[in-house]
């Protein structure tokens, strides 16, 4: 039996064949999701119908200030104008060609990504997990092909509190367990040393066997989590010291979101492999790509890893023009300004008693909460009562990372609302 939506917005029974009514309400909008899409989002109960630059409007006409910009795939703000005139034009011409043949696209992306990069070659692919993974396999190779690691020995060492997505491998060495509960048996070869601890780090990459350190330079999921100051750098000299690759998921740090075009860059560090993602699509369209050196990405031969969306046309002519506005260096600026002046702000003016912590770095911020405020879930719901769009992570953070395009007067306006809303649980 099939479903439509009543006037109300409600799922109702309707025969086969009948007229696909789109839902008017948000309630029944998320009826609809609920009964028809895998529970494994618990997402703020709004529905956005439109969005331009760093606002959003739901399906009642309610407008709402981003202060996520979708985990970062946002950084240049909704339907940034050069980013859906370069979609639209490619639109024009073709979309997908698999890799059985080549585009006129992807070179001019891959050459302008590597330069970005300081790097060499690149190796395009489509969510951050399938970059996160594109990674793994690399490095495993070349520690097997270059390094002369023993068959099937390789070791990776990653970070407590990581994330870096939600397959198999990937949450085989994630520590959080609700991405762990249910799903073994996971995937040997990883060691996790706690973030941050560069005593730990020295021990684990003494190990021969080693062949990368896959490591976040600001901690995202685990609620803005930066590191204490020269950690990346005495990673550096570490791997460096160990013949490891360093590996920066810088999937949600990098493309301007702290200030820089890579988080790395705050300590002058240049990794072996970049990995990158999410805003490199401009919020149009999901690209993502492993970037590094001849010597580490040439250890593929053909057949040996692939994706047959991974550098369509569609999706590197929309990465050309984001290439293009990072090259401005606009958006880094703007958030390392910006960025800097709201932390300053919710520091200095957020009731002691309800703020444990604020980290971040550009528009990158956590709000730690003090146990008599939490749970973040209830600050983040109060604050989309008062039109400001946040998303909490473990309980106790409230994450903010807005659109690099969003004014200085909408911060002025969120901050109050913020500085509101945590006054308010301690009443």
């Amino acid at each position: 039996m099939t479903t439509v939506a009543d006037p109300e917005g409600h799922l109702s029974p309707a025969s086969p064949g009948g007229d696909d009514v789109a839902p008017t309400t948000t309630d029944g909008h998320i009826e609809l999701v609920e009964h028809y899409s895998a529970h494994n989002y618990h997402p703020l109960p709004i529905v956005v119908a439109e969005a331009d630059g760093a606002w959003v409007t739901d399906v009642e006409g309610t407008r709402y200030l981003d202060m996520l910009a979708a985990y970062s795939a946002l950084n240049f703000g909704h339907r940034h104008p050069d980013l859906i005139a370069a979609a639209h034009a490619q639109l024009d011409k073709v979309t997908l060609t698999s890799r059985a043949f080549h585009n006129d696209q992807m070179g001019r992306f891959c050459k302008g990504l590597a330069e970005l990069c300081g790097m060499e070659m690149v190796l395009p692919m489509n969510s951050g997990a399938e970059a996160v993974e594109t990674a793994v396999k690399t490095a495993r190779r070349w520690g097997y092909d270059v390094k002369g690691v023993p068959e099937d020995r390789a070791k990776i060492v990653t970070c407590e509190g990581n994330f870096h997505g939600r397959t198999i491998t990937i949450v085989s060495f994630s520590t959080d367990a609700s991405a762990k509960g249910g799903f073994g048996p996971f995937t040997p070869g990883f060691e996790t040393v706690p973030y941050g601890d560069a005593v730990a780090l020295e021990a684990a990459l003494a190990d021969p066997d080693v062949v990368a350190f896959l490591v976040e330079p600001i901690q995202g999921e685990a609620g803005v989590i930066v590191p204490p100051e020269g950690y990346m750098r005495r990673a550096r000299q570490l791997c460096d010291a160990n013949r490891v690759l360093l590996i920066a998921d810088e999937i949600q740090s990098g493309l301007g979101r702290t200030g820089r075009t890579f988080a790395c860059e705050h300590e002058d560090v240049q990794p072996d492999v970049y990995v990158v993602g999410k805003a490199l699509g401009g919020g149009i369209v999901p690209i993502s790509a492993v970037v590094s050196t001849r010597e580490v990405l040439g250890v593929f031969r053909p057949g040996e890893h692939g994706s047959t969306f991974g550098g369509n046309p569609l999706a590197c002519a929309i990465g050309i023009e984001v290439l293009r506005l990072l090259g401005t260096g606009e958006y880094q600026q703007r958030s390392d300004e910006l960025g800097t002046a709201l932390i300053e702000r919710v520091r200095a003016e957020a009731p002691a008693a309800a703020v444990s912590e604020v980290r971040g770095k550009g528009l990158w911020v956590g709000i730690e909460l003090a146990p008599e405020a939490a749970p973040a879930r209830a600050v983040c719901e109060r604050l989309m009562e008062m039109g400001v769009l946040a998303k909490d992570t473990h309980e106790t953070t409230v994450r903010l990372a807005p659109p690099l395009c969003v004014t200085q007067e909408d911060l002025d306006w969120a901050a109050e609302r913020i500085l509101t809303a945590l006054a308010e649980r301690l009443d």
